[in-house]
Formats: structure tokens, C-alpha cells, sequence
């Protein structure tokens, strides 16, 4: 067993694993708590902190199933949609209340769509250079995306995202972390199908050569896209972090997505969510 298994194998191991990405940050942080862009987001996120308890909100991931989902139904509730999301707003006839976007590749290949959506969203900080800093010099700007300080390191579960949140390989999991910070007392997944027809190694970053298989619209990742192939088992993990926060805070997850592989949550139908119409 080498030093490194040892020290994992110990009680000391996360102390020395935080302190270790700390050091390796540390270069970082005065941008990311001070910097103006920053300050708006943290601000932001204060305001937001609780305002929704006792509500519910979807998760709508980008999934196939989507095609077979009743979306029409969504049209008054509280949602958040990922990515690319927004290629679907058109046909919806509404876009979703919240947007979130964390994945790089996606990021800068979708920045200018990004900045002119006219709804909350959330990026990475990382990807802040993919933003015209003409065009948000003011950072009282309505339009700034709200940049959260998302990293790779150190798993856990954020319950204030104004700090440091861990992304768990999917912004899925992010998406849960927010709902959480605003308050929501459940938590409703649809679209989150957590199967891929592409395969590969996990986070290996690929160019699409025709149509997209693995999402609701085949230009999601289109010919010529350049995106990373998903790390199903970490976010596993981040998944079961968020199932147990949500369930120690009284609340709760479940998973509502049509034929969807995950297994983490507890599964409910769809059409139940919604209250039917009496007849007359």
C-alpha cells in the first residue's frame, strides 16, 4: 500500500485533502469572494436563501424522455432548466423560471446564447471570461449571470451556494444544491434519464459527428459540438449526498423522469404531480 492509500485510509485523510486543494486555490479566492461580478452573485444568493419553503420546484434535465413528457403542465410551476435547455422554449411556449450552466465546453461554445436570456441564471465563475465585460460593466445589471464558485474537489453538499459549491459531475447536482439554498420543500426530476447512448470513458471530451442521441433535440450537441462523455458513477454519489441532505432537512427528492435509469430517488408518475379536473 503506497503513502497516498495509506493517508485515505485514515481519519486525517479529508483534513489533509482540504487543506492540500485550500493551498492550491488560495491564488483564486480574492476574485472569487471580492471581485464585483462575484459580490452581485453573493448578494443575489443572500436574497435568495429561504424565499421558497414550503413550495416545490422541477428539475428538468435533457433527457429523450422529455419528448414523451407533458411539458404543457409545467407552464406555472416553479423550474429550473440546464444547459441547453433553452432550445426548447420556442416549442413550450414559456421558458423555465431558473437556468443552470456549469460545464465549460458548453459554456463557451453557448455564450452569446446564455447572456441574452432573459430569465436568472446561474454559471460557473470559471467560465466568467466567455462574458462580454463591456457588455456587463455594470454589475447592478439585471441581465450579469449570477456566477457561483463551482470546483471539482473536496465532495460534499452545499446548503448556502453564495460559497463554494461542488459541481459532482453534473449540473444536475448544482441545480439540487440551489434548490436547496432557496428553500424548496421538494424537489421534482423529470428529464433526467441518466442513461447515454454514447459511450466512453468518463469526462473525456468528444466532437459530435452527426445528431444527438442522448438528448430531447438531435442539435442539443450537434455535428461539430465539442462536449465531455458523462461520469454516471460520480454523480451517483453526488446524488445520494443530495438525497441525504434533503431527507435530514425534512424534505425531499423524487424522480418523476418517463423510463429513466436513475435509481437514487423515489419514484413517482408523473401525471400524479398534477391535480385532474373534475368533471362536470
Amino acid at each position: 500500500m503506497n503513502m497516498k492509500q495509506s493517508l485515505k485510509n485514515t481519519s486525517l485523510w479529508p483534513f489533509i485533502r482540504d487543506t492540500f486543494i485550500g493551498i492550491r486555490d488560495l491564488p483564486q479566492l480574492p476574485a472569487a469572494y471580492l471581485h464585483p461580478w462575484r459580490q452581485t452573485a453573493i448578494r443575489r444568493m443572500k436574497d435568495y436563501k429561504d424565499v421558497y419553503r414550503g413550495k416545490r420546484a422541477f428539475i428538468i434535465g435533457n433527457g429523450p424522455s422529455l419528448k414523451l413528457t407533458d411539458l404543457s403542465k409545467l407552464k406555472n410551476e416553479i423550474t429550473f432548466g440546464m444547459n441547453r435547455i433553452y432550445l426548447m422554449f420556442p416549442e413550450l411556449g414559456f421558458k423555465t423560471t431558473f437556468l443552470s450552466v456549469v460545464n465549460d465546453l458548453v459554456i463557451e461554445q453557448t455564450a452569446s446564447d446564455l447572456a441574452s436570456l432573459e430569465i436568472p441564471k446561474f454559471i460557473t465563475w470559471r467560465s466568467r471570461r466567455y462574458f462580454d465585460k463591456s457588455r456587463f460593466s455594470d454589475p447592478n445589471d439585471p441581465q450579469l449571470p449570477t456566477f457561483l464558485y463551482t470546483t471539482y474537489d473536496a465532495p460534499g453538499f452545499s446548503r448556502d451556494v453564495s460559497g463554494r459549491i461542488w459541481e459532482g459531475a453534473t449540473v444536475t447536482y448544482v441545480t439540487m444544491q440551489i434548490a436547496f439554498h432557496m428553500g424548496f420543500d421538494e424537489v421534482i426530476l423529470i428529464g433526467v434519464d441518466h442513461n447515454y447512448t454514447t459511450t466512453g470513458k468518463p469526462n473525456t471530451t468528444v466532437t459530435s459527428e452527426g445528431d444527438d442521441p442522448n438528448h430531447f433535440s438531435s442539435q442539443y450537441f450537434g455535428k461539430g459540438f465539442r462536449w465531455q462523455l458523462p461520469d454516471l458513477e460520480t454523480s451517483e454519489i453526488a446524488y445520494k449526498m443530495a438525497r441525504q441532505a434533503y431527507e435530514n432537512a425534512g424534505r425531499k427528492i423524487v424522480d418523476a423522469t418517463i423510463g429513466g435509469k436513475l435509481t437514487i430517488f423515489e419514484k413517482v408518475e408523473y401525471k400524479s404531480l398534477f391535480k385532474t379536473e373534475s368533471s362536470a
